[in-house]
């Protein structure tokens, strides 16, 4: 075998599980019911892919289409990499997503469904390569939202107050 001891196989595998967060959509879990989340590579160009690395990308306004058996994220702003030529990509281009086949039609049969929409959640890098977390969600009308937002509230002050018991108690 080799001459690496068994524990640090295991420290060495843990590490390269490892997720490193590269930017989140919050506003989505606000204008949406969350009903579903998915993971896809994402067929990036190299200065794409070193802009990403930098924080350099924004999904706010990002959505996901699926045309022809493909899954394609529209408006996902990646900007130019600084360092990067002539061969910079242009930040607002359509971007290929990588599923399955089974994923992509059980998708695209939820799609159909009125009021249903895939959006990018998050990018992180997971064993060095870019991956998107996609949801499958539902917008929220103006009253949910404040519902939403209500209910936040009342859960921080609960906890603000348990917490100033706890501390008033020792």
């Amino acid at each position: 075998m080799t001459d690496i001891p068994e524990t640090f196989y295991y420290v060495l595998m843990n590490v390269q599980d490892q997720i490193r967060t590269i930017a989140e959509n919050r506003r989505a879990r606000h204008d949406f019911f969350i009903e579903e989340t998915i993971e896809a590579g994402i067929v990036l160009t190299g200065t794409e892919v070193k802009s990403i690395r930098l924080g350099r990308i924004n999904l706010r306004d990002g959505y996901a289409t699926i045309e022809n058996g493909e899954v394609f994220l529209r408006n996902v702003h990646i900007s130019q990499y600084d360092q990067g030529n002539r061969f910079n990509h242009e930040p607002l281009r359509v971007r290929k997503l990588l599923l399955h086949r089974r994923e992509i039609l059980k998708l695209e049969s939820r799609v159909r469904e009125r009021g249903y929409t895939l959006i990018p959640l998050s990018v992180y890098l997971r064993r060095g390569k870019v991956k998107i977390e996609l949801a499958l969600a539902r917008g929220k009308k103006l009253y949910d939202k404040r519902e939403s937002l209500a209910r936040a509230e009342t859960e921080r002050h609960i906890r603000r107050i348990v917490k100033e018991r706890g501390t008033s108690d020792a």
